[in-house]
């Protein structure tokens, strides 16, 4: 081995470089795309669901789901509160650009944020 490549070997050595790295990065990474991966859920059943232009019934609805749909939810916010056969919330999920549904209609498994919070 020549005395440069000893020296790259040894500074990458030092600054903690190589394959475990690579490793640990790809796991990492890979994690991170798992728990962030798009989950659909289940609108009550029986239910048509008004979807609006935005978190509150205040904003118009630009469709209806039907019956026994299920939803991505891309993040949720606040909004109206609105009862429905899942409680009282005010949660409001994002299921496309420009459309909300009420989370009090969403079998979330949960009464807070199961996605992250929209920012816009």
């Amino acid at each position: 081995m020549s005395a440069d490549r000893a020296e790259e070997v040894r500074r990458a050595e030092e600054i903690g470089g190589g394959q475990e790295e690579a490793v640990t990065t790809m796991a990492a990474t890979t994690t991170l795309a798992t728990t962030t991966a798009l989950r659909y859920y289940s609108v009550a059943p029986g239910v048509r669901l008004n979807v609006r232009r935005g978190p509150g019934t205040n904003y118009a609805i630009v469709r209806v789901l039907p019956e026994d749909a299920r939803i991505p939810i891309f993040c949720q916010t606040p909004g109206t509160t609105v009862t429905g056969p899942y409680g009282t919330s005010n949660i409001w999920d994002n299921i496309d650009d420009g459309e909300f549904v009420s989370d009090a209609y969403v079998n979330t498994g949960s009464d807070g944020y199961v996605r992250p919070r929209c920012s816009f």
